[in-house]
């Protein structure tokens, strides 16, 4: 290779700032406002004193409980899944799908809607309600 096959790669022109450039005077913050101050930082949810995205929600209101509800069983669905005799226990009641296995931890109750015309027993991992319970016994 000889020198004059050599060729100069021209540098990319680069965007200047300012009077001539080098990012003189205000350095490309423009002139005044909170941002062209020196350690400004402007909180990224703050939109200019309007009611922010967040405070313009819904309020919900009370609480929510840690302890989850207890899942409901009613005396018909218990009347036409179990046989005459039989106990009604957590086990039993996701053995015959009428719970789910989250029920095994969250609990169940036994509620007064419908008759039951079987005799059953109750266990005593199941919650029942007065009405629930008397139908138990008569």
């Amino acid at each position: 290779m000889q020198i004059h096959q050599l060729s100069i790669t021209k540098k990319p022109e680069r965007k200047r700032i300012g009077r001539g450039g080098k990012r003189g005077t205000t350095s490309g913050r423009g002139t005044k406002g909170q941002k062209s101050r020196t350690g400004s930082s402007v909180d990224p949810l703050f939109e200019g004193g309007r009611s922010t995205f967040l405070e313009r929600l819904k309020k919900l209101r009370g609480f929510k409980s840690i302890h989850p509800k207890k899942h409901t069983v009613t005396l018909s669905q218990l009347d036409r899944s179990f046989a005459e005799g039989e106990t009604v226990t957590l086990a039993a009641l996701v053995e015959k799908r009428l719970l789910s296995k989250r029920a095994l931890k969250d609990g169940a109750k036994v509620v007064a809607t419908g008759e039951l015309k079987k005799k059953l027993t109750l266990g005593n991992d199941v919650a029942a309600s007065e009405k629930a319970l008397a139908a138990f016994q008569a």
